[in-house]
Parts: structure tokens; C-alpha cells; sequence
């Protein structure tokens, strides 16, 4: 008998058992009495890392990401993992990949595990084909606290930490519109929940400022440099800016642009996200969004055992990116 028996038996989430071992006022008399009266019918006692911890803790959490070869996953893997070891929690990875059936399984082999929570780490999980596709995570939420990276569901048990990428690429078009650039193409290679929010600030950049949203100008491509490169050459579009949803496929627009003998920043400015490595590594070093992936692990960390000590925590929390300019931007 654990914690998540008790849960299941009581009709309530873990995070209401949680608070009730460590008498929350955030929960009704009513409910902790029936908790409380489960937990004696099983003649269940909370150790002592449910009194330190508000769980019956193997002190280990669940991490999820769909490819940890991925620049971005991979970091923030380190980060979280390296976050949750100074409060002690081990960790476990799984790579789901993108398709639904991957995440479902990634997920139940974790829970079959006995975590004490999970992360999730890329707006993938957020969904994209309604509530069906979100399900597993709902189920997920009534047994353990779960924190998803970079996307947002509202589902109760899953809290949210993302940056606000709308307001980055929103700001970052207009600064290349008010220098001067008319048109200016947008390069992606998903239609997560992080990717639709910089597409919508880019569009909307566009319309605010008066210039038409040209279909040919969203160029959906995979997230490779030398992919990104012949994909261009091979549209031959004319555009005086490339603003990228990441820095590979950005460096690739500067390759097809060095390539035509057009020269970066007069000519033609590039701008790629999540600041990366690669940024530093081409010639000239290239402007870039930052989204943060540092500071967002951090966050994360901080509420799951906040969440697992069975205090109050924010179920959506947005930061804002960073820009960092270097030698393909003139604003």
C-alpha cells in the first residue's frame, strides 16, 4: 500500500494526499477525513518522506522528451537532471518520439516504475488534435505531478513552464521591419504548440505593420542546416530576412545566402532561436533568440518539489526569451 493506492481508494489526486499527510489548510475537512479514513482502514503510515516530502517517495522522477539527440532536448535534459539531483531525486529518461502511440507508452513504462513525478520536456505534449490527444496526460496527472517543458494544457496536475515565444518573434519582426526589411520569411519544421506561437507572432507582426502574410514566405522544412540550405535554393525565394523557429535551419539560410553572394546583414538579416551553440560556430556569428532552457529547468525543478511538499504552485508560468544580437541584424 502506497501513497497512489491511497489516492486511487480516496477518489482524490496525489497531490490532495500529499497535502492532507502534511494538514494543508488548502484542504476541506471534509476530504481529509476521508482520506485520512482510508489511510486508517489500510492501517497505512506515512514515512518519513511523506512528512518531509508529502510522498511515499522512491525519490525518483520521470523524464520525457521525443529525441534526446535533439541540441535543445539534450540541454535541458542536463539541466533537469542536474537540478533535480541537488534535492536528492534521481532520474529516469525515456525518448517517446513524436507519434501519439510513443508518448502513451513512454509514459505508462514510467508510471509502471513508481515514480514520484514526471517532466516533460517539448511542446509536442501539448497536443495538437484536441483533447484525445492530451488524454494520457490527464491520466498521468490523477497519479503523479506532472510538469510539462515549454507547452501549455490546462489540466489539473500538470503544470506548465514555457517562455512566451509569441511576444519574442512579434518583437523581433517588427525590429526587422522598422530596419528596413519588407520581406522577410519565417523557416519551421513542426506544428507543435511552441511552433504555432512564434508562426502567430510572426503573422501578426506582419499584418500590424502593414505587410501581407505571403503564404511561400512560411517555409515548413526539417530542422537540418544543410536540408535547410538546398530546401531555399531550391524555392529561389526573394527575401531580405529569415527569421528560423531554430538555429540550424537559420545557419542553413546563411549558407544559401553566402552561397548566392548576397551579404548577410546589409543585404539580408537572419535570426534563429534558441541560442545555441551553432550561433558562435558560422561566420558571421548569428543573432538569436534565447528561450531560456536554463532558467526554464530551473522553474521546473523548483515547482515539482514544491508541488510534491504539497504547496501551492502556479499551473502556467511564462518568462519572457531574450535577444541576443551579434553580426547577422543591424537593430
Amino acid at each position: 500500500m502506497n501513497i497512489y493506492d491511497i489516492a486511487k481508494l480516496s477518489g482524490v489526486s496525489i497531490a490532495t494526499v500529499s497535502r492532507v499527510i502534511n494538514n494543508s489548510p488548502k484542504v476541506s475537512e471534509k476530504t481529509k477525513k476521508k482520506v485520512w479514513d482510508v489511510m486508517n482502514e489500510y492501517d497505512y503510515t506515512p514515512n518519513v518522506f511523506a512528512r518531509g516530502l508529502g510522498l511515499n517517495s522512491v525519490k525518483t522522477v520521470g523524464l520525457v522528451c521525443p529525441d534526446v539527440s535533439d541540441r535543445y532536448m539534450a540541454s535541458a535534459i542536463a539541466y533537469l537532471e542536474k537540478n533535480l539531483r541537488k534535492y536528492g531525486y534521481d532520474s529516469i529518461l525515456m525518448c517517446s518520439g513524436f507519434d501519439y502511440e510513443g508518448k502513451v507508452e513512454a509514459v505508462k513504462i514510467l508510471l509502471d516504475r513508481r515514480i514520484d513525478a514526471m517532466i516533460l520536456v517539448g511542446s509536442h505534449y501539448a497536443g495538437d488534435c484536441g483533447q484525445n490527444d492530451i488524454q494520457y496526460l490527464k491520466d498521468a496527472a490523477q497519479k503523479v505531478p506532472v510538469v510539462l517543458m515549454n507547452g501549455y494544457i490546462r489540466v489539473p496536475g500538470v503544470y506548465c513552464i514555457l517562455t512566451d515565444n509569441y511576444k519574442a518573434v512579434y518583437d523581433t519582426v517588427c525590429n526587422l521591419i522598422e530596419a528596413g526589411r519588407k520581406k522577410i520569411v519565417f523557416l519551421y519544421d513542426a506544428n507543435s504548440y511552441s511552433t504555432t506561437k512564434k508562426l502567430e507572432g510572426y503573422q501578426d507582426a506582419l499584418i500590424d505593420n502593414g505587410l501581407k502574410v505571403q503564404e511561400e514566405y512560411k517555409v515548413l522544412m526539417p530542422n537540418n542546416v544543410l536540408k535547410a540550405r538546398d530546401l531555399l535554393a531550391k524555392k529561389k525565394l526573394d527575401f531580405d530576412a529569415v527569421i528560423a523557429s531554430d538555429d540550424a535551419m537559420a545557419v542553413g539560410a546563411l549558407k544559401y545566402v553566402h552561397q548566392i553572394n548576397k551579404s548577410i546583414s546589409e543585404d539580408v538579416n537572419v535570426v534563429g532561436f534558441n541560442n545555441s551553440e551553432l550561433c558562435v560556430c558560422c561566420y558571421p556569428e548569428m543573432s538569436s533568440i534565447d528561450s531560456q532552457e536554463e532558467e526554464l529547468s530551473e522553474i521546473a525543478v523548483d515547482s515539482l518539489i514544491k508541488v510534491l511538499a504539497g504547496k501551492s504552485v502556479r499551473q502556467k508560468m511564462e518568462i519572457p526569451c531574450k535577444f541576443i544580437k551579434r553580426n547577422t541584424t543591424q537593430f
